[in-house]
């Protein structure tokens, strides 16, 4: 029996008691992985080279603009709705081994559908150091810097399409999600651009550029180093700069400096316009609200000037 047993371990197939094992593992293993994805491909170690090489670049600055830093976005849901929602993106991580569903079959296929996305696989404990401990869930969306305008430059882009300038600047207000209200309202309407403070303030974040539903793209944002400075300088420029506030001497409906070249100044909710910044506006207005509201949010406070400034442009 012994020899008989020695004559049957040289044969090739499957052996006695193997439960199948040769069996499985002819079985598919799911779609083939982008090239990207697969480890020691050449792809991929391009598309990690240029990640490392973008990660270590220093940002170039704009004249008074600039750039901000990257943002990192964590997590399946938000990586797979930053994507939809057309978020600029650099990088898209995939941890290693990582559990194959319906959010991360759809990140990797909205990342290739829209092309200019490195794909890069990495361990959990990568992951984890990048996202400083966060719930990353196996993915993680790197969003490039934002390229700030200069202030002038919104001016100068009305006067090459042959228009007033039209302008809105937040004063304090720190919600991304208004700065991305505020731009989409300015798209809408007609506007020129967006100012913020470089301090203190809302940027143009992943959170902003969602709520901008894809407007950001057309509609630029500049960072004033001091906002007062900007607005004085608009002035200077034949421009009208109008605050809104609560207390404001007149309301928005008597206004006829919407009709020219005008600034839009809103201020946070809370606190409204700061001093400095209230002082420079050349007419505080305020919205009548017969409901008895005591304040709207920037994003709707902006959206209301905006129809008004566009209704009366015609």
């Amino acid at each position: 029996m012994a020899a008989n047993n020695r004559r049957m371990s040289g044969k090739k197939g499957a052996q006695v008691g193997s439960g199948g094992q040769r069996r499985r593992g002819l079985e598919g293993k799911g779609p083939t992985p982008p090239a990207e994805m697969r480890k020691g491909h050449a792809k991929q170690r391009a598309a990690q080279a240029k990640a490392r090489r973008a990660q270590g670049a220093r940002p170039q600055q704009r004249r008074g603009g600039g750039r901000s830093a990257s943002e990192l976005v964590v997590g399946r849901n938000p990586v797979v709705e930053a994507l939809r929602e057309g978020v600029p993106a650099s990088t898209l991580y995939v941890q290693q081994f990582i559990d194959n569903d319906e959010r991360v079959r759809e990140a990797l296929q909205l990342a290739a559908e829209r092309g200019g996305i490195n794909l890069m696989e990495a361990p959990r404990p990568e992951l984890d150091r990048m996202t400083n401990g966060l719930n990353h869930q196996g993915l993680v969306l790197q969003v490039p810097p934002y390229e700030y305008a200069h202030p002038e430059d919104l001016v100068a882009n009305a006067h090459d399409e042959g228009e007033d300038p039209l302008i809105v600047a937040l004063d304090g207000v720190t919600d991304p999600r208004n700065l991305g209200a505020v731009v989409r309202s300015v798209s809408a309407f007609g506007g020129h651009g967006v100012v913020v403070p470089e301090r203190r303030a809302a940027g143009m974040t992943a959170g902003a550029w969602k709520t901008s539903a894809g407007t950001a793209a057309r509609t630029p944002v500049a960072r004033a180093t001091n906002l007062t400075r900007a607005l004085e300088a608009y002035k200077k420029a034949g421009i009208a700069v109008v605050g809104l506030a609560a207390d404001g001497e007149a309301e928005l409906g008597d206004l006829t400096a919407l009709d020219g070249p005008v600034v839009i100044v809103v201020g946070s909710e809370g606190k409204g316009l700061s001093r400095l910044v209230g002082e420079t506006c050349d007419f505080r207005v305020r919205i009548p609200m017969p409901g008895g509201a005591e304040s709207l949010n920037a994003g709707v406070a902006a959206g209301i000037v905006l129809y008004e400034a566009a209704r009366r442009r015609g």
